[in-house]
């Protein structure tokens, strides 16, 4: 198989779909790899140090997509980008195409087999393997993003996150206690901060109770309860995932309303649609923040992107697996041996086959499974 990484287009996305670690395994295994130029330099791997696995280095897109059986990325591919696929082409990368009607239909039109990193299910039946490496990444850097825009000099309320002897520590709201809510609440509460977790799930609650041990609050989540944390909100982070599917919006504006000035929101769900009402658009690395009832929002939709090395390493740890499979096998041999493979498969021949999406952006859904005929 032909297998072409392609350099990353979207602000400030410095990471890449694949390390000189992964090229080399897939080039041992008998395919061609190509990479786009300079792809990685960000990340922190050369062009020099694909070419010693057996890569070829091609600085022309066009012919990296005319030649490719599968493209490797890290996020969606962006508008400039869509009339390069072709029928039957394998795109495998973040595609979070629920709040994405464009770009859905892009990939219905030009056929692509698009296999969604974050749709993708473990061998346990629920985990999400390759959405998990950077939901951690992203959990934790919305606490150190945040803690830097509670800063007196970017407008924030002039608070630090663990305070000190004799002054009271920033109160954390975190809504959603999955990956994304137990790394953030690692942070902060190793800051010192105090910290509040809301979740639908009792079992998550209970559990995450046990392994705090203790030093953080846990509530249930329903309107009457993160109303009232989001109030004494000092920090506050949107953690919410339905997996495939776009975001519920469960902090309200009328919510937000009543932060405190100063205060700051990250909503780590934003390329999902977001769960926090007033993140009403994506902003970038570039320019990542916006003030709405004096309260600062962040909601940069490739949060790990920041610290390009290790999500990258940590991505294709999770990926190349997978990448392998289908490389060797076939995209259809791959599907039917790993069935949370094929949960992973969004679009083909056409057609939509993640019910998440479907139902969000109102188009007809077919089962995937028809596909392994």
């Amino acid at each position: 198989m032909i297998v072409s990484v392609i350099k990353e287009i979207k602000n400030n996305e410095n990471r890449v779909g694949l390390t000189p670690a992964g090229s080399e395994a897939l080039v041992k295994a008998g395919h061609t790899v190509l990479i786009e130029k300079s792809a990685g330099i960000i990340s922190g791997f050369s062009d020099e140090s694909y070419s010693q696995t057996g890569a070829q280095i091609i600085t022309d897109k066009k012919l990296l997509f005319d030649n490719a059986d599968m493209i490797i990325k890290v996020k969606e591919p962006l508008p400039e980008e869509y009339d390069y696929f072709h029928a039957g082409q394998i795109l495998y990368t973040y595609l979070h195409l629920a709040p994405a009607p464009k770009l859905t239909e892009a990939l219905l039109k030009h056929k692509v087999i698009s296999i969604a990193y974050e749709t993708v299910v473990g061998h346990d039946g629920h985990s999400l393997p390759l959405l998990s490496p950077m939901s951690e990444i992203a959990g934790r850097m919305s606490v150190q993003t945040g803690a830097h825009y509670l800063e007196s000099r970017f407008g924030g309320r002039g608070i630090l996150l663990g305070g000190v002897s004799g002054v009271c520590p920033a109160q954390v709201v975190i809504v959603g206690g999955g990956i994304v809510g137990t790394n953030a609440a690692k942070m902060a509460a190793g800051l010192g901060a105090r910290v509040t977790i809301l979740d639908l799930s009792i079992d998550r609650l209970r559990y995450l109770d046990d392994i705090f041990a203790g030093r953080i609050i846990t509530e249930m989540s329903n309107s009457l309860n993160i109303a009232k944390w989001v109030k004494r909100a000092d920090l506050l982070i949107g953690a919410v995932l339905v997996p495939g599917s776009k975001t519920p919006k469960l902090v309200s504006e009328a919510m937000v309303k009543t932060m405190k000035p100063g205060s700051v929101v990250v909503d780590v769900a934003i390329d999902q649609g977001g769960a926090i009402e007033t993140c009403d658009h994506c902003t970038t690395h570039d320019n990542p923040t916006f003030k709405k009832y004096d309260v600062i929002h962040y909601s940069v939709a490739n949060i790990p992107g920041a610290v390009a090395r290790t999500s990258t390493l940590a991505l294709t740890n999770a990926t190349l697996p997978y990448a392998l499979s289908i490389a060797n096998k076939g995209y259809k041999k791959a599907f039917f041996d790993d069935p949370g493979l094929l949960q992973g498969l969004n679009t083909i021949d056409g057609k939509l086959t993640y019910k998440g999406v479907a139902d969000g952006l109102g188009l007809p859904y077919t089962d995937s499974r028809e596909f392994l005929k």
